[in-house]
């Protein structure tokens, strides 16, 4: 596409481009802006682990997962966590390290790193 009103820089003489100082910069006034630093939320959800032998309780910061607690017996046998696990993604030990090393490098993991997180109060105990 070809600009009508744009000459062409080589047909401008040097006297018509202007001087050679930086242009002045542009300030934009954002209204509605947070000057808070960002807050990262931490969820749960029941999940099939290791071929769909164990049902685990995973952690995640951010939908990627951090961690897992593994379930006791009466809650593995209730029909509610086994249907929303059933709906959940089946993961598998690498799946999990990889995840996690991926958040260590981005500095992100937090049980790793002091992070601001929205719901502190669903990181694991332990």
């Amino acid at each position: 596409m070809e600009s009508v009103d744009t000459p062409d820089l080589k047909s401008v003489d040097r006297k018509g481009r202007g001087g050679s100082s930086p242009p002045t910069p542009i300030t934009l006034n954002i209204v509605g802006v947070s000057t808070k630093p960002m807050k990262y939320r931490i969820e749960t959800k029941y999940a099939w682990y290791n071929k769909g032998s164990t049902l685990i309780l995973i952690y995640y910061i951010q939908n990627v997962p951090f961690t897992f607690d593994e379930l006791p017996e009466i809650a593995k046998q209730h029909p509610e966590v086994i249907k929303l696990a059933d709906e959940e993604k089946r993961w598998e030990p690498e799946d999990l390290y990889r995840a996690s090393m991926y958040l260590m490098m981005e500095e992100c993991h937090p049980m790793m790193y002091e992070l601001e997180l929205e719901n502190p109060e669903l990181l694991p105990v332990d």
